[in-house]
């Protein structure tokens, strides 16, 4: 068979005017590419390939050692295999492994499914409800999260929720039985107008007045024919920050101003926390610029859009990668849980732009327990950023958005790292709405911000060890102890720290993590970034292992992706 292989590529025109060093890049990567397609060729049975799948590479990492991980996207017959994709691991042109989920090269018996696009599309509408934008989409693709692949439409409804946020819900509905598959929201949340045309600008650096950080720095851009700032960051991508005026479709407009000065630390001024969102993406940029090298989201140096004032009273935040963008609610004054502030807390920040780069590589789909695994990436590298940042007045944490929180005394935050389930809470204490420290099979059932819990628990417990964290332990927590933190009672685990254990989990996530990596496959995906940096027997190994088996994942089973439990109808979601 033919291996199809879809490179990024310039325009013929553009081509003729790309620097040698990029050519040079371009061409190592298309090397690259073509010996792991021979490895393709050669090795059928190790990617469980059927004899009409076909391959697009979507990604290529070579480390330093000369290691080298391509990342596929398969199709069969043309139809788009989900699941179906893997992680290609080579070296001196020799495959060292497959990082995959996918169990079986058995395909469906048929193109022809015994239901039509149009009874597809009733039964996921019968799920949805009636608030919906445009007419609903129906494709035929191949199932492949379950045990064994089979015939299914995926189906996209787009709308508004209730709480305001919007969603782009994608169902797969099996081609024979109509059943529900799986279902996911593209669109994923924090919690359970275009600016005047300027001929010529120029890098600024302006200060932002921010209602949650103070003073901050800001990378602006000078409109040279116009005297006019606006929040636009020339120094990473042309990220922009909008104000959405409280609306909930569009762009709103860009922030532009007379003067390089943004916010008076009060919401009386709107571009107050467009200083606070505009500051927070700019270190979150830096974060894996400077940590991992990546250029941006989409590692391609091309910035995002940050829209605040998103919503009214919205009390949320979220990533939608239909737009490229990250929205912020406003917070509202009369949150029965004290969330009065805006959700744009630096690691709120962190966390969302963190969805899009897990999008441009593993890509884990938003349920079950990749969904657990999705959230838990941009609480961790939010957390990161947080760290990253130093600043003394506002030191990191392992908790997650505590700025949302108006009056805080320290203790109050939307997860916590160190022992999830402190969360329960937010929820006023509701059964089945808790996060998970501990894992069990059932947790791909959870909403995927609780199943999140193991994996933030895991990377804690990696990172420090199982030690209570300062402001904890006493008083009202005066029950949280090292044995409280542990799930088997190694109350003797020690970390290796944040640093280290931030380096295991990013090259996990872009190099071994696929799209429906489950907690077994996290655990394996780590051990092996982990015997990549440090060594086999390191002891950064054996940490891993040890910080696994701290919440109960010791070569954890295989799961079905069950249905989610659904959130509160007052959503708690971030």
């Amino acid at each position: 068979m033919k291996v199809q292989v879809s490179l990024l590529c310039l325009a013929i025109a553009s081509a003729l005017a790309i620097a040698p060093a990029a050519q040079a890049a371009n061409a190592g990567r298309a090397d690259v590419v073509s010996r792991a397609n021979a490895l393709l060729g050669a090795n059928a049975s190790a990617f469980h390939r059927a004899s009409a799948d076909a391959f697009s590479a979507r990604d290529v990492i070579v480390d330093r050692n000369g290691t080298e991980h391509v990342r596929y996207d398969r199709t069969w017959n043309g139809l788009p295999v989900i699941g179906g994709d893997f992680v290609a691991h080579s070296r001196n042109g020799r495959l060292t492994g497959v990082s995959q989920t996918l169990r079986s090269a058995q395909r469906p018996s048929s193109l022809s499914g015994r239901i039509s696009r149009d009874q597809a599309i009733v039964e996921a509408g019968a799920h949805f409800g009636t608030r919906f934008d445009g007419a609903p989409t129906a494709r035929t693709v191949v199932y492949a999260r379950g045990a064994t692949p089979v015939l299914a439409y995926e189906v996209v409804f787009t709308g508004i929720k209730a709480d305001q946020t919007p969603t782009e819900m994608h169902y797969f509905v099996d081609a024979g039985s109509a059943r529900i598959l799986d279902r996911w929201d593209r669109v994923n949340t924090a919690m359970p107008g275009p600016g005047r045309t300027c001929r010529k600008s120029g890098p600024a650096v302006g200060l932002g007045k921010s209602l949650l950080r103070g003073d901050v720095t800001l990378n602006t851009s000078e409109c040279l024919s116009q005297a006019q700032f606006s929040l636009v960051d020339t120094v990473r991508g042309g990220g922009a920050t909008h104000d959405m005026h409280n609306g909930t479709s569009g762009n709103g407009t860009l922030y532009t101003a007379s003067t390089n000065v943004w916010g008076n630390y009060t919401m009386s001024d709107r571009a107050t926390v467009g200083a606070d969102a505009h500051y927070g993406i700019a270190a979150t940029w830096d974060y894996f610029k400077n940590t991992f090298g990546r250029n941006g989201i989409a590692n391609d140096g091309k910035g995002a859009l940050s829209r605040v004032h998103y919503g009214n009273l919205y009390v949320n935040a979220f990533w939608n990668d239909s737009c490229f963008c990250m929205s912020f609610g406003d917070g509202d004054p009369n949150d029965s849980a004290g969330m009065n502030q805006p959700v744009l807390a630096l690691d709120v920040a962190g966390h969302e732009m963190t969805h899009g780069i897990t999008s441009r590589t593993a890509n884990l789909v938003y349920s079950g327990e990749s969904g657990g695994l999705n959230e838990a990436t941009s609480d961790i590298f939010g957390s990161m950023v947080e760290f990253s940042v130093n600043d003394p007045n506002f030191p990191g944490n392992y908790l997650i958005g505590e700025e949302v929180f108006g009056n805080n005394d320290g203790t109050k935050a939307l997860r916590y790292m160190f022992k999830p389930s402190l969360d329960a809470w937010l929820y006023n204490n509701t059964p089945g709405y808790v996060s998970a420290d501990c894992y069990s099979p059932s947790i791909g059932g959870l909403d995927v911000h609780f199943s999140s819990g193991v994996a933030n628990h895991f990377f804690y417990l990696l990172a420090e060890g199982a030690v209570v964290p300062a402001g904890f332990g006493t008083g009202t927590w005066a029950n949280l102890t090292p044995a409280s933190l542990v799930c088997n009672g190694n109350t003797g685990l020690t970390g290796i720290g944040k640093t280290k254990a931030a380096a295991i989990w990013y090259k996990a996530l872009t190099e071994q993590m696929t799209s429906s990596t489950d907690y077994a496959g996290a655990r394996t995906a780590t051990l092996a970034a982990a015997q990549a940096l440090y060594g086999a027997g390191s002891p950064e190994v054996t940490a891993v292992d040890a910080a696994w088996a701290a919440v109960n994942v010791v070569n954890a089973p295989l799961a079905p992706a069950p249905q989610q439990t659904p959130a509160p109808t007052r959503s708690r979601r971030r």
